[in-house]
Protein backbone atom coordinates (compact mmCIF):
# COMPACT_ATOMS: atom_id res chain seq x y z
CA UNK A 1 0.00 0.00 0.00
CA UNK A 2 1.25 3.30 -0.70
CA UNK A 3 -0.18 6.14 0.76
CA UNK A 4 -1.50 9.52 -0.91
CA UNK A 5 -1.66 13.31 0.31
CA UNK A 6 -4.19 13.62 2.39
CA UNK A 7 -4.85 10.25 3.44
CA UNK A 8 -5.95 9.84 7.46
CA UNK A 9 -2.97 7.63 9.31
CA UNK A 10 -2.66 6.46 13.03
CA UNK A 11 1.19 6.39 13.57
CA UNK A 12 2.93 5.13 17.15
CA UNK A 13 6.07 7.06 17.52
CA UNK A 14 9.35 7.95 19.00
CA UNK A 15 11.87 9.95 18.52
CA UNK A 16 15.57 9.89 20.11
CA UNK A 17 18.55 12.09 19.62
CA UNK A 18 21.46 10.09 17.56
CA UNK A 19 23.89 11.58 19.36
CA UNK A 20 23.02 11.03 22.62
CA UNK A 21 20.19 8.38 22.91
CA UNK A 22 17.69 11.11 24.46
CA UNK A 23 13.97 10.46 24.15
CA UNK A 24 12.67 13.74 23.11
CA UNK A 25 9.00 12.15 22.64
CA UNK A 26 6.63 9.51 22.49
CA UNK A 27 3.47 7.93 21.83
CA UNK A 28 4.04 5.05 24.54
CA UNK A 29 3.04 5.90 27.74
CA UNK A 30 5.20 3.57 29.59
CA UNK A 31 8.29 4.33 27.57
CA UNK A 32 7.44 8.30 28.65
CA UNK A 33 6.87 6.85 32.32
CA UNK A 34 10.39 4.81 31.91
CA UNK A 35 12.57 7.74 30.53
CA UNK A 36 10.93 10.52 32.94
CA UNK A 37 9.35 12.47 30.04
CA UNK A 38 5.79 11.74 30.67
CA UNK A 39 2.97 14.24 30.59
CA UNK A 40 0.23 13.82 33.16
CA UNK A 41 -2.27 15.66 30.62
CA UNK A 42 -1.32 14.66 27.39
CA UNK A 43 -3.31 11.80 25.23
CA UNK A 44 -1.10 8.73 24.74
CA UNK A 45 -1.45 6.62 22.07
CA UNK A 46 -1.88 6.20 18.27
CA UNK A 47 -1.81 9.78 16.92
CA UNK A 48 -3.32 11.07 14.01
CA UNK A 49 -1.42 12.23 10.78
CA UNK A 50 -2.99 13.77 7.69
CA UNK A 51 -0.50 13.41 4.96
CA UNK A 52 0.43 16.20 3.41
CA UNK A 53 -0.34 18.62 6.67
CA UNK A 54 3.49 18.97 8.28
CA UNK A 55 2.26 17.52 11.43
CA UNK A 56 5.45 15.26 10.89
CA UNK A 57 8.88 16.22 9.77
CA UNK A 58 9.17 16.12 6.34
CA UNK A 59 12.04 13.55 5.92
CA UNK A 60 9.77 11.05 8.21
CA UNK A 61 6.52 11.60 6.30
CA UNK A 62 8.00 10.38 3.05
CA UNK A 63 8.93 7.38 4.32
CA UNK A 64 5.42 7.31 5.59
CA UNK A 65 4.03 7.08 2.52
CA UNK A 66 6.04 4.33 1.28
CA UNK A 67 4.68 2.02 4.44
CA UNK A 68 2.17 -0.36 4.58
CA UNK A 69 -0.04 -0.79 8.18
CA UNK A 70 1.91 -2.55 10.79
CA UNK A 71 5.25 -1.63 9.15
CA UNK A 72 7.57 -0.22 11.48
CA UNK A 73 10.60 1.78 10.30
CA UNK A 74 13.39 3.71 11.85
CA UNK A 75 13.75 7.17 10.11
CA UNK A 76 17.27 9.32 10.32
CA UNK A 77 17.20 12.90 10.04
CA UNK A 78 19.85 15.06 9.42
CA UNK A 79 20.13 18.35 11.16
CA UNK A 80 19.47 20.41 7.90
CA UNK A 81 16.34 18.57 7.71
CA UNK A 82 15.54 18.86 11.70
CA UNK A 83 16.41 21.95 13.69
CA UNK A 84 19.14 23.18 11.61
CA UNK A 85 22.79 23.22 12.11
CA UNK A 86 25.08 25.23 14.64
CA UNK A 87 25.32 28.98 14.10
CA UNK A 88 28.26 30.27 15.80
CA UNK A 89 27.20 33.50 15.05
CA UNK A 90 24.32 32.50 17.40
CA UNK A 91 26.43 32.53 20.35
CA UNK A 92 26.79 36.39 21.89
CA UNK A 93 28.23 37.73 24.78
CA UNK A 94 26.58 40.59 26.83
CA UNK A 95 27.55 42.44 29.86
CA UNK A 96 26.15 41.05 32.93
CA UNK A 97 25.50 44.57 34.14
CA UNK A 98 23.33 44.97 31.27
CA UNK A 99 20.92 42.13 32.29
CA UNK A 100 20.89 43.74 35.67
CA UNK A 101 19.37 46.73 34.39
CA UNK A 102 16.63 44.81 32.94
CA UNK A 103 15.89 43.00 36.22
CA UNK A 104 17.99 39.86 35.30
CA UNK A 105 19.64 37.25 37.89
CA UNK A 106 20.25 35.20 35.94
CA UNK A 107 22.57 31.48 35.98
CA UNK A 108 24.03 29.05 33.40
CA UNK A 109 21.56 27.36 32.20
CA UNK A 110 18.96 29.87 32.59
CA UNK A 111 16.41 31.00 29.29
CA UNK A 112 16.60 34.33 28.71
CA UNK A 113 14.73 36.25 25.76
CA UNK A 114 17.16 39.47 24.43
CA UNK A 115 15.86 41.25 21.42
CA UNK A 116 12.61 38.85 21.38
CA UNK A 117 14.67 35.86 20.88
CA UNK A 118 14.96 33.26 23.84
CA UNK A 119 18.70 32.00 24.12
CA UNK A 120 20.20 29.80 27.30
CA UNK A 121 23.26 31.42 29.30
CA UNK A 122 26.11 29.25 28.57
CA UNK A 123 28.72 30.46 30.88
CA UNK A 124 29.26 33.85 33.41
CA UNK A 125 33.20 35.35 33.55
CA UNK A 126 34.26 38.18 34.08
CA UNK A 127 31.47 40.66 33.87
CA UNK A 128 30.48 38.80 30.74
CA UNK A 129 27.45 36.66 30.12
CA UNK A 130 27.60 34.41 26.82
CA UNK A 131 24.07 33.11 25.34
CA UNK A 132 23.37 30.50 22.97
CA UNK A 133 20.55 31.56 20.55
CA UNK A 134 20.91 28.37 18.59
CA UNK A 135 18.16 25.95 19.10
CA UNK A 136 19.26 23.50 21.81
CA UNK A 137 18.89 20.28 19.11
CA UNK A 138 20.86 22.44 16.02
CA UNK A 139 23.35 19.90 14.85
CA UNK A 140 21.94 17.14 15.93
CA UNK A 141 20.34 14.24 13.87
CA UNK A 142 17.03 13.14 14.97
CA UNK A 143 16.18 9.77 14.82
CA UNK A 144 12.59 8.26 14.58
CA UNK A 145 10.90 4.93 15.38
CA UNK A 146 7.82 5.16 13.54
CA UNK A 147 4.61 2.97 13.07
CA UNK A 148 1.98 3.03 10.38
CA UNK A 149 -1.18 0.78 13.02
CA UNK A 150 -3.83 2.15 10.48
CA UNK A 151 -6.10 4.15 8.01
CA UNK A 152 -8.59 5.84 8.66
CA UNK A 153 -11.65 5.53 5.64
CA UNK A 154 -14.97 6.30 7.54
CA UNK A 155 -16.13 9.76 7.72
CA UNK A 156 -17.07 9.78 11.33
CA UNK A 157 -13.90 7.90 12.11
CA UNK A 158 -11.65 10.74 10.70
CA UNK A 159 -13.72 13.53 12.37
CA UNK A 160 -13.58 11.48 15.73
CA UNK A 161 -9.66 11.12 15.11
CA UNK A 162 -9.27 14.57 14.24
CA UNK A 163 -11.28 15.87 17.53
CA UNK A 164 -9.54 13.79 19.83
CA UNK A 165 -6.29 14.99 18.28
CA UNK A 166 -7.17 18.78 18.38
CA UNK A 167 -9.39 18.52 21.82
CA UNK A 168 -6.84 15.96 23.59
CA UNK A 169 -9.81 13.83 24.45
CA UNK A 170 -9.43 10.10 24.23
CA UNK A 171 -12.10 9.25 20.98
CA UNK A 172 -14.06 6.49 22.94
CA UNK A 173 -15.81 9.94 24.90
CA UNK A 174 -16.12 11.60 21.86
CA UNK A 175 -20.04 11.17 19.76
CA UNK A 176 -20.47 12.37 15.81
CA UNK A 177 -23.42 12.66 14.38
CA UNK A 178 -23.92 13.62 10.85
CA UNK A 179 -26.92 14.87 8.93
CA UNK A 180 -26.12 14.82 5.11
CA UNK A 181 -29.06 16.33 3.97
CA UNK A 182 -27.88 19.16 5.32
CA UNK A 183 -24.44 19.11 5.83
CA UNK A 184 -24.76 19.43 9.30
CA UNK A 185 -21.74 18.03 11.67
CA UNK A 186 -22.67 17.69 15.32
CA UNK A 187 -19.37 16.84 17.76
CA UNK A 188 -20.38 15.82 20.99
CA UNK A 189 -18.11 15.24 24.10
CA UNK A 190 -18.77 14.74 28.08
CA UNK A 191 -19.74 17.69 30.34
CA UNK A 192 -16.64 16.96 32.33
CA UNK A 193 -14.31 18.17 29.70
CA UNK A 194 -15.47 22.32 30.29
CA UNK A 195 -13.61 23.37 32.99
CA UNK A 196 -10.38 22.96 30.42
CA UNK A 197 -8.94 26.50 30.15
CA UNK A 198 -8.19 25.92 26.47
CA UNK A 199 -11.21 24.11 25.35
CA UNK A 200 -12.24 26.79 23.50
CA UNK A 201 -9.08 27.75 21.03
CA UNK A 202 -8.97 23.94 20.38
CA UNK A 203 -12.49 24.11 19.03
CA UNK A 204 -11.88 26.53 16.95
CA UNK A 205 -8.92 25.08 15.52
CA UNK A 206 -10.61 22.19 14.99
CA UNK A 207 -13.47 23.88 13.58
CA UNK A 208 -10.63 25.05 10.79
CA UNK A 209 -9.51 21.85 9.91
CA UNK A 210 -13.00 20.24 9.01
CA UNK A 211 -14.02 23.30 6.98
CA UNK A 212 -10.78 22.75 4.97
CA UNK A 213 -10.50 19.10 5.00
CA UNK A 214 -14.35 18.02 4.67
CA UNK A 215 -14.94 21.63 2.80
CA UNK A 216 -17.47 19.59 0.50
CA UNK A 217 -19.48 17.89 2.69
CA UNK A 218 -19.50 20.16 5.92
CA UNK A 219 -21.54 23.37 5.63
CA UNK A 220 -22.34 23.87 9.59
CA UNK A 221 -20.82 22.40 12.68
CA UNK A 222 -22.61 22.09 16.21
CA UNK A 223 -20.31 21.40 19.22
CA UNK A 224 -22.11 19.63 22.17
CA UNK A 225 -21.20 18.95 25.80
CA UNK A 226 -23.48 16.86 27.75
CA UNK A 227 -23.81 17.56 31.40
CA UNK A 228 -25.04 15.55 34.44
CA UNK A 229 -26.73 17.24 37.68
CA UNK A 230 -23.95 15.09 39.52
CA UNK A 231 -21.25 17.18 37.50
CA UNK A 232 -22.60 20.26 37.44
CA UNK A 233 -23.30 20.49 41.17
CA UNK A 234 -19.55 19.07 41.91
CA UNK A 235 -18.24 20.98 39.08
Amino acid sequence: MVFNQGDFILVEYSIRVKETGTLLDTTDEELAKKENIYEADRLYGPTLVVLGRGWMNEVVEQELMKMEVNEEKEVEVPPEKAFGERDSGKVRTFSLKEFQRRGYSVNVGDVVEVGGVKGVVKSISGGRVVVDFNHPLAGRTLVYKVKVVGKLEEFKEKVKALASRHLNIAGSDIDVAYEEAEKKLVVSIPGKYLSRRELNYSKISLATDIFDMFKDAVEKLVFQETLSKTQAQTG
